[in-house]
């Protein structure tokens, strides 16, 4: 070994503590229940709506009274009885069932039965798809 004087060794103790428990670990159910066993003081506050959202539901807020207020009938737009007639026309002539249809313009079964249920919200899209493939014309004037 290359020292320069006597090697000494060091004998003090060295302590190591864990860091002082944080609020949320005050107050979790062991510790409370320890305190309650040792006497110690314990003091239980109930917070005001604690674990609620009371204050989000029930206030009303500035739109509440305007959107009570609206009499607008907000609705989406449905396919029409003729673009539903006229599919289902076209579709009997080329002889096809509504699963066959969907495959040729490569949608869902379920897709060619809302709109000929007249459910579906008009696609541009999914008519041009349905016009090509049935070869008729489904939009616009005849």
């Amino acid at each position: 070994m290359a020292g320069v004087g006597p090697m000494t060794q060091d004998w003090e103790p060295v302590v190591i503590r864990k860091k002082t428990p944080n609020a949320a670990a005050k107050r979790d159910e062991k510790t409370v229940n320890a305190a309650r066993r040792s006497g110690a003081d314990i003091e239980s506050v109930r917070k005001y709506n604690a674990g609620t959202n009371k204050a989000a539901s029930s206030s009303t807020s500035l739109n509440t009274k305007r959107l009570d207020d609206d009499t607008e009938n907000l609705a989406h737009e449905r396919v029409p009885t003729e673009l539903k007639k006229a599919i289902m026309h076209a579709r009997g002539e080329k002889k096809l069932t509504q699963s066959q249809l969907a495959q040729l313009i490569n949608e869902k079964p379920q897709v060619i039965q809302e709109y000929e249920s007249g459910k579906a919200i008009p696609n541009q899209q999914i008519l041009s798809k349905l016009e090509r493939a049935l070869g008729a014309k489904l939009r616009g004037k005849k």
